[in-house]
């Protein structure tokens, strides 16, 4: 038991749950950590996401209105936000990722449901969150001149990168208002499946804390242009298509959807990079490839000309193929 953090035995006992079995559940963030709570029959999860480097409280929130508004957010049975705690509907381990890797035949099924979730999403007015506004976008954006093109020894021209990001992002700001709640990480990872998708069974949403309100596109790229997992192009249109056909989107959105794309790959190459060079996780490296994959559709987009000139004046070609451009 001296693995486990002090104070979990007590606030178990508080929550009604004391004498459960506690099993840890391996994980990659660096503060928070998540735990299986057994209780005969019963099961829960419990997330730690102690103070000051984490704040459990975001997570409540977006939770809270998510399912408000009738989306799948996991029950709260218990928390104390103060100290980090929350005990959470267990939603087991069949993560959309993994259960795709076991049922390759139901990837049409499990994609059609991620895009009606967001589609219903979208249909609900904007949560009581922050606006994803052009300094988030520069951001975000940044990570791949503060962290990749170092790490490849580019000496890039980081005024003309933000003016670059400036020209393209104009035209689709005014698009995104009033927006939608954007969950930001939305993906086949963070997915969890309460059943068979091929029978309709409903998905779970994790990992929704730190959503935004901004535009509709930007969570389609996150599942369509998954760094994690790849999805073909064929599948990515079939879905794109059934988001379009469901909704108002206008003759716009494609190109937004491209300009998300591309915002978001640069953002994530720069994060992968961080990962390896400050945290020591070299694993993400080998996601680096997809990743410019995707990027470079984007960039062919005309919305993106100027960021695709910027990006052929900074980074060499043979750093943006699917075999160069990994960090040292």
């Amino acid at each position: 038991m001296s693995e486990l953090p002090a104070g979990i035995e007590e606030f178990l006992e508080n929550a009604d749950w004391g004498g459960a079995e506690i099993d840890p559940i391996p994980g990659d963030a660096s503060f928070r950590r998540y735990f299986r709570i057994r209780r005969g029959d019963d099961q829960a999860m419990l997330m730690h996401a102690p103070p000051p480097h984490e704040d459990p409280q975001p997570f409540l929130t977006v939770g809270n209105w998510l399912t408000e508004f009738g989306l799948r957010a996991p029950r709260v049975y218990a928390a104390q936000p103060r100290e980090g705690w929350v005990l959470l509907e267990d939603f087991g381990n069949d993560r959309m990722r993994d259960w795709l890797d076991a049922n390759p035949d139901g990837e049409q099924a499990a994609y059609e449901g991620a895009i009606d979730a967001l589609i219903e999403l979208h249909t609900k007015p904007a949560g009581p969150f922050d606006p994803y506004d052009i300094a988030m976008y520069h951001r975000e954006a940044g990570f791949m001149t503060e962290w990749y093109c170092p790490a490849m020894r580019l000496d890039a021209d980081e005024a003309g990168y933000f003016a670059a990001w400036d020209e393209a992002l104009a035209p689709m700001l005014t698009r995104q208002n009033p927006g939608v709640t954007v969950l930001r990480d939305y993906h086949a990872e963070n997915i969890m499946l309460l059943g068979d998708p091929r029978q309709g069974a409903e998905q779970g949403l994790i990992d929704f804390q730190d959503a935004l309100v901004g535009h509709k596109a930007y969570d389609l790229v996150s599942l369509l242009q998954d760094a994690r997992r790849d999805v073909s192009l064929e599948l990515e249109r079939a879905m794109l298509d059934r988001y379009i056909a469901a909704t108002d989107a206008d003759a716009e959105f494609e190109a937004d959807y491209a300009r998300l794309g591309a915002q978001r790959n640069a953002k994530i190459v720069g994060i992968f990079t961080r990962l390896y060079k400050r945290d020591g996780k070299p694993r993400y490296l080998d996601l680096i490839p997809r990743v410019w994959e995707a990027m470079e559709r984007d960039l062919a987009h005309p919305a993106l000309a100027p960021v695709a000139r910027w990006f052929d004046a900074n980074i060499p070609p043979e750093l943006r193929d699917q075999k160069g451009g990994r960090p040292e």
